[in-house]
């Protein structure tokens, strides 16, 4: 094989399932030069007088799945060095990670997990599942018996999340048309991708909008066409975007609030006083935060007569307007019938 051949690419699981199993070998730990240059999917990539910018990225980014996943990740402080972020030493501590002895897995419950996993393996999940199988690789939990046929195939997010989140891979300038409440035709939106985050249950694309120098967030159900990634980079900012997107997603939630008159012991009643945040006023009425008044108000609706909003006078009209075309919606169809 040529140097100049391109080596074949490691698929993620098998990099993070790489990166587990070194950090659970070493009892002190590897630095980052250590594992960029030795561990599978690291190594293929690793250049020893090159820029490893976008590899150390790659790692930060694998950091953040295995702690997801619950693996007690250390990190630990070179012990003539301590604060040189460039000497910092990571292992997994077995006795933290293994299950506890008094749990155990027949074949037929380790197949049924390995199946849980695959369930999204050709759909949006495929991420959560590449790391879900991960996870059971690393506890030994690998079973090779046959439980169905086939396995669904589910869809549970939007579709510009998988384009984005390449996009934020590779630091891509990215184009999509995006429609705002209100306005009768999509908007052409090019943006710099800096975090992608879940809010209230709803993905979120925190961008930069390079016209306007300006950070914006979009809501990703309010794309309405595909993600195209263009061929321009960027730099991508210094400090944590993810947790400023949040904390500001987090201050229009805590700022936006509705008083909500409900039925006592209705579905509305039942749901709505089990949303994080809701406060029930002496009189009954609940006090609930909001982020975006359209989505919400088309929760409301959905209530029907259970759910009355008493304020603000936006939601409320929103609200209204929302029953009063279901309600002409259901007449001009009974006519047509009639």
């Amino acid at each position: 094989m040529s140097a100049s051949a391109p080596t074949a690419k490691v698929p993620v699981e098998e990099r993070l399932f790489s990166l587990v199993l070194a950090l659970l070998a070493t009892e002190t730990g590897l630095t980052k030069h250590e594992i960029l240059s030795t561990v599978q999917g690291y190594r293929q990539r690793y250049r020893r007088s090159g820029d490893n910018a976008n590899l150390e990225r790659q790692f930060e980014r694998d950091k953040d799945d295995i702690r997801d996943l619950g693996v007690p990740l250390e990190t630990i402080d070179s012990p003539g060095q301590p604060g040189n972020n460039q000497n910092l030493r990571y292992r997994i501590p077995r006795g933290d990670y293994e299950l506890p002895a008094d749990i155990r897995f027949s074949a037929e419950e380790t197949a049924l997990l390995g199946l849980a996993a695959m369930v999204w393996r050709e759909g949006s999940l495929s991420a959560e599942s590449r790391r879900a199988i991960v996870k059971l690789r690393g506890l030994g939990l690998v079973s090779d018996e046959p439980v169905l046929a086939y396995a669904p195939r589910l869809r549970v997010r939007d579709a510009a999340f998988e384009p984005l989140r390449a996009a934020l891979e590779r630091n891509s300038i990215v184009r999509f048309a995006y429609l705002k409440p209100g306005e009768a035709e999509a908007r052409v939106r090019e943006v710099a991708p800096l975090a992608l985050v879940q809010h209230q249950g709803r993905w979120h694309l925190h961008a930069l909008e390079p016209q306007t120098e300006t950070t914006k967030t979009f809501l990703l159900r309010r794309i309405v066409s595909a993600v195209t990634l263009t061929s321009t980079t960027f730099a991508a900012p210094v400090g944590d975007q993810t947790a400023r997107a949040l904390a500001e997603l987090e201050q229009v939630w805590q700022s936006h609030t509705a008083d909500v008159e409900v039925v006592a012991g209705s579905d509305a009643d039942t749901r709505l006083r089990k949303r994080r945040g809701t406060e029930r006023l002496p009189d009954g009425t609940l006090r609930l935060h909001y982020s975006d008044a359209n989505i919400f108000a088309d929760e409301l609706a959905g209530y029907g007569p259970e759910a009355v909003v008493l304020s603000p006078p936006v939601l409320r009209a929103a609200v209204r307007a929302r029953l009063l075309d279901t309600a002409n919606t259901h007449a001009d169809q009974e006519a047509s019938h009639g």
